[in-house]
């Protein structure tokens, strides 16, 4: 797992603050966490398609006020997009509908978030979702320890639907430091029973506000032992935030992975990041 490349794939005009990403039948998904739509990119064509996500959607929202997703998975033909919960303003669930390309409800998951803060003992300003999957079956959280405690936190919920009663399981993990900064999950994808994370180093005790981007990693994690089974740093200056898998066989993986540039400029970079799985 030591060989891997990573280079530019494409710039995309008109998206700002990339931060959750999903490549489906050669289109990109991609929500920014300050704007209130959902993007599709499709990579032949180049065109880009604005979905509203919220009611008056704008490019840019101020950050008191910005919705936040994060995080996006999708299960058969439902995408989810999901809001980190690191305030009140920001514990919204969409669920978009990727046939008929339009949002079909949004969930409040202020009540879910909180009961995830009580499991785990993570204080409300040290709470900031970043990654989210879905099986079929499970629910896979992953709190990004960028707050003052540094809880890198995997919550595992067995449940077909958020609204349904669950079973729920937290494990705390110790991310490797760049340049004496701890490292941070920043979003996951599930592949063959492994979580596949990115994680960054900001120089930052704060959900909310910004700091030094230090580098990022990616690293796996096996679902049966719930155990990190490598971990390897990517760059030492960007700060990856969407992860999604891009092509596949046994000797090879290829992840497509956005990048947050935290600032207003509507303008995002794809890079794609090989690794040997040999």
């Amino acid at each position: 797992m030591e060989k891997f490349t990573l280079e530019l794939l494409c710039h995309i005009i008109g998206i700002g603050s990339a931060s959750g990403l999903l490549y489906k039948d050669n289109s990109l998904f991609i929500v920014g966490d300050n704007s209130g739509f959902l993007y599709e990119y499709h990579l032949d064509s180049k065109d880009l398609k604005r979905h509203p996500l919220i009611e008056n959607p704008t490019e840019n929202i101020i950050k008191k006020d910005k919705p936040d997703f994060e995080a996006l998975s999708y299960f058969q033909d439902t995408l989810y997009a999901f809001g980190s919960g690191s305030t009140a303003k920001r514990n919204s669930m969409v669920e978009f509908d990727l046939v008929q390309k339009k949002k079909i409800a949004t969930n409040n998951l202020s009540e879910l978030y909180a009961v995830m803060q009580n499991f785990a003992s993570i204080k409300p300003e040290d709470f900031n979702i970043e990654g989210v999957i879905h099986d079929g079956e499970n629910w896979y959280f992953l709190n990004r320890g960028n707050g003052i405690s540094n809880k890198n936190t995997l919550f595992s919920l067995r449940a077909k639907k958020l609204n349904q009663e669950f079973t729920m399981l937290s494990n705390d993990y110790k991310l490797p430091k760049i340049k004496g900064v701890r490292s941070s999950f920043t979003d996951a994808v599930l592949v063959d029973a492994k979580i596949y994370f990115l994680a960054t180093a900001e120089d930052t005790q704060s959900t909310y506000d910004d700091g030094e981007v230090l580098g990022s990693i990616i690293g796996r994690i096996d679902l049966e032992t719930m155990k990190i089974d490598f971990t390897k740093k990517i760059s030492d200056s960007h700060k990856f935030e969407g992860l999604t898998v891009f092509k596949k066989d046994n000797n090879k993986i290829e992840f497509l992975l956005c990048e947050d540039k935290d600032t207003e400029i509507l303008e995002t970079a794809i890079y794609k990041l090989s690794l040997n799985l040999k």
